[in-house]
């Protein structure tokens, strides 16, 4: 016999209350049931879960699991064509030149926030306004059926049951469109008023090449609760570029699960940055299922005060001769706390496997902590595998180094954190998005005035 949680238990009974709300052209009623079902029977995920142990989920106590619109809300912003928040538009980050920008508020698309433009063999659609949207039998299956992701991919069921939009990206064959869409997902409401549920679902068609970036910020001082999916799949040869950004409120909690398919020879390229939100989490999950496919994940996170950011990477080889780069940075100060757990599994037949890790943790101050993780399953001997993890301090010989050239404790030691951040920011190819992120991280570091030469 099944124990259901009383989280769980909530989530049910806030779901029958938002049922008859809920849009069918979004996530289906037959599948949102479903979720609900799997979440009262499974739970959410908790502190003993070996994936979940350096996650906040103690705040998740205090939330509304319902959406913060209902339908007719939605209705009224739409038909408006207008935001709800007269001075959101003043908030959002300058656009970025050659990207059309789609700007979904409280997870609702805002055509008024929006740039929309016109690529030749792009469609972005509406997921609740578009019932022609053309979505693959993968996009509608939700959520990834891999056992070793079932219990972490619990979030993805709490957005398919409560989900009230998303972008649905299709990206015809031979496209490209290396800068291309940005989608903006700007939160405004109190935890304690309802949940956002974000939601992207992009097809990148065989051998074409598309860029993506997307941003997560509040649209006020609110500590707003956000659950966010990404389906993502690649055709044969197909290469991404994806760029994530989460900038949220310091009271906010931000959780986002992603998972990408790759066919024969796709690429996928995904460069994380983390510096907002009290709680954060990231859940990704890449399958690598056709032979030549290649990934590299990009992340840096910097927290302060008592922050917590927390990702988990699993990267999943499936077929031979496929390549894995994970590539990880953060700095932690104050008695902020963040994680990163790469896993990397390599399936019996997936021989002539390429895989590197590099993940390096920096303590900012005395009572930060900071947890890296790599792990390797690796189930061939016709691998190539290498990981390196390492957590400490800064480094006391490159300190003394630049303070004998004269330089003041105080600049030499936000040289040495911009340097390390650069392992990762220095790998973004779009100049104005890079430049707009390390004029964040600055602030983040609290060191703008010693930075700014560099900027």
């Amino acid at each position: 016999m099944v124990t259901t949680s009383p989280l769980a238990a909530r989530i049910a009974q806030e779901h029958a209350a938002a049922a008859a709300t809920l849009p069918d052209l979004v996530i289906s009623s037959e599948r949102r049931r479903t979720a609900v079902q799997e979440l009262q029977t499974h739970g959410l995920p908790g502190s003993r879960d070996e994936n979940w142990k350096y996650t906040d989920l103690r705040s998740l106590e205090k939330v509304s699991f319902a959406p913060v619109a209902g339908l007719a809300a939605a209705n009224e912003r739409i038909a408006a064509g207008v935001s709800p928040i007269p001075s959101a538009g003043h908030r959002l980050p300058a656009p970025i030149a050659g990207y059309s920008r789609y700007t979904f508020v409280d997870g609702v698309y805002s055509p008024g926030l929006s740039s929309p433009g016109v690529q030749q063999g792009v469609s972005v659609t509406s997921l609740r306004l578009d019932p022609g949207a053309a979505r693959s039998p993968q996009m509608l299956a939700a959520r990834p059926n891999d056992a070793a992701l079932s219990a972490d991919a619990r979030f993805a069921l709490l957005n398919e049951a409560f989900a009230t939009d998303g972008a649905c990206i299709l990206v015809a064959d031979g496209v490209d469109c290396d800068a291309c869409i940005e989608i903006v997902f700007a939160a405004s409401a109190a935890a304690h008023a309802g949940g956002s549920y974000p939601r992207i679902e992009l097809q990148v068609g065989a051998g074409a090449r598309f860029g993506l970036i997307e941003r997560h910020l509040s649209l006020s001082d609110e500590a707003s609760f956000v659950n966010g999916v990404v389906n993502i799949e690649l055709g044969r040869g197909a290469i991404l570029r994806h760029y994530r950004v989460q900038q949220m409120g310091p009271r906010s909690i931000w959780f986002d699960t992603s998972t990408a398919t790759l066919r024969r020879d796709a690429v996928y390229r995904l460069f994380t940055v983390d510096l907002g939100a009290s709680s954060a989490r990231s859940t990704v999950n890449i399958r690598l299922a056709g032979e030549g496919a290649e990934t590299g994940v990009f992340a840096a996170s910097v927290a302060d005060r008592d922050q917590s950011h927390d990702a988990f990477v699993l990267v999943d080889h499936l077929v031979p001769r496929a390549r894995t780069e994970q590539t990880f940075r953060g700095v932690a100060a104050s008695h902020s706390r963040i994680a990163f757990n790469g896993k990397v599994v390599v399936r019996k037949n997936a021989h002539g496997t390429d895989s590197t890790q590099s993940l390096r943790g920096l303590l900012a101050g005395p009572q930060a902590e900071i947890d890296v993780r790599p792990q390797l399953e690796i189930y061939t001997d016709d691998v190539r595998c290498a990981h390196g993890a390492t957590a400490g301090k800064l480094d006391e010989n490159m300190l003394f180094y630049l303070l004998s050239r004269g330089l003041d404790r105080d600049t030499a030691q936000s040289l040495l954190k911009w340097a390390f951040l650069e392992d990762v920011v220095a790998r973004i190819e779009v100049p104005e998005l890079r430049r707009q992120i390390e004029q964040s991280l600055a602030g983040q570091l609290n060191e703008t005035a010693v930075l700014q030469e560099l900027l």
